[in-house]
């Protein structure tokens, strides 16, 4: 179990406390802004540490104003990743057409930003670790809401009671299985899996993506620099979703192998490097839709509420959004009141972006030879067009005022 210093609080009037499941990306953010709101915020992570590294992110459209609001957006610009070509090819890898990627994602070229997952997580944590208290290495292991707040029981032993609790644990959300039940509920299968993991960089790109694709599979070798390793990125339809392969590693690796088994292009050597690879993950592409995003003290945010699956964009920027959104709910309310309003001020802003579903997958993931030819021709149009201008959903909320300070409610 690892902490940071909590500084000593001189008020007389007791604190909201709140404790916050997952220290990934809306964990911290909403941590930042509940401290900022004046409650007292402990963040319990199960990871040992901080992780780092990860696959690129984009934050675009209303979480920038987020991100400059917290004052981290100069940091996360001196990170950002100039990726300047994103170039498509046939199955038997000709070039079907190399455009800038902001043609293709609704990007707003020269404003939205793309890092390093690790990089905003980090940045996140350092604006917010001198003013909460981080617990590393555990996590909730019960919830009891029968007395007068949210008694707590952790993996790691310990025992406490707070105000209010948040689940900000990711898709597979354990605190969102306690509180709603299993996940098959909420989770909708959108007929796709994945594998991404890292590997040397034998082509030599820089600052690209190249995209592989044949009817229902594609494979793409994403360079975020001029470094020696890339993201490697396997994605193929399946009808129902390999509930066997989920919980056996080799079986995982197998359909894999079985699917792009008969491929060409740098596939054979994808999958001998994910044979390799110590950081392989696996996963259904989906979407978490939930009918309400509280019960009782206990509240959802981020991919634990709302996953909306990496075909829109979009999961870190609703991430950032959904957090601020829900400090301010509560910034002046009794629990219920706060969790009643972030859920009317913010479900359109998540309903319009999950929907941006439709196009990801049409455009990267073409099913039939039908649909891969209509891709194709498009792009092959869309290349002569400049990059694009943003989707409107990536801006559909105006964030409220700015969070202040105030005191104890609820």
């Amino acid at each position: 179990m690892t902490r940071t210093d909590q500084p000593a609080d001189t008020r007389t009037t007791p604190r909201r406390t709140v404790l916050i499941s997952g220290a990934s990306i809306a964990g911290p953010a909403l941590a930042f802004w509940l401290n900022r709101c004046g409650h007292a915020v402990t963040v319990v992570e199960k990871a040992p540490a901080l992780r780092g590294g990860g696959y690129p992110v984009d934050v675009r459209g209303t979480a920038l104003d987020v991100v400059e609001r917290m004052g981290i957006l100069p940091r996360l610009r001196d990170a950002h990743i100039d990726l300047r070509r994103l170039t498509f090819l046939e199955g038997d890898g000709s070039e079907v057409a190399s455009l800038h990627p902001h043609t293709v994602t609704g990007g707003a070229a020269g404003r939205d930003l793309e890092v390093r997952r690790g990089d905003l997580s980090d940045a996140l944590y350092t604006a917010v670790r001198d003013d909460v208290e981080f617990v590393f290495d555990d996590s909730i292991d019960t919830l009891d809401q029968s007395g007068h707040g949210v008694d707590v029981t952790f993996r790691g032993g310990g025992r406490r009671t707070f105000d209010v609790v948040v689940a900000a644990d990711g898709v597979h959300s354990r605190t969102r299985e306690m509180l709603f039940g299993p996940e098959d509920r909420f989770h909708h299968y959108l007929g796709y899996c994945f594998a991404v993991f890292t590997m040397p960089n034998t082509l030599a790109l820089s600052h690209e993506t190249v995209m592989w694709n044949s009817p229902g599979r594609a494979a793409a070798l994403y360079a975020v620099g001029d470094d020696d390793e890339v993201h490697a990125f396997l994605n193929f339809a399946l009808p129902e979703p390999p509930r066997d392969a989920f919980r056996d590693p080799e079986a995982r690796q197998e359909l894999v192998a079985s699917v792009f088994a008969d491929a060409g292009w740098e596939i054979p050597g994808m999958i001998a490097a994910m044979r390799d690879a110590d950081d392989l993950f696996f996963d259904a592409v989906g979407q978490i839709r939930m009918p309400r995003w509280s019960r009782g003290r206990v509240a959802l945010v981020g991919d634990a509420a709302w996953a909306p699956s990496f075909l829109t964009g979009q999961g870190t920027s609703l991430a950032l959004v959904g957090a601020y959104m829900l400090a301010r709910s509560l910034a002046h309310q009794d629990h219920a009141t706060g969790f009643a309003a972030y859920e009317d001020s913010t479900r359109e802003f998540v309903t319009l972006n999950q929907g941006l579903v439709g196009k990801g997958g049409a455009t990267l993931f073409p099913a039939t030879p039908q649909a891969l030819e209509r891709r194709n021709n498009r792009l092959r149009e869309l290349s002569t067009l400049p990059s694009g201008e943003g989707q409107p959903a990536h801006s559909a909320l105006t964030l409220p005022e700015p969070i202040g300070d105030s005191g104890r409610n609820g």
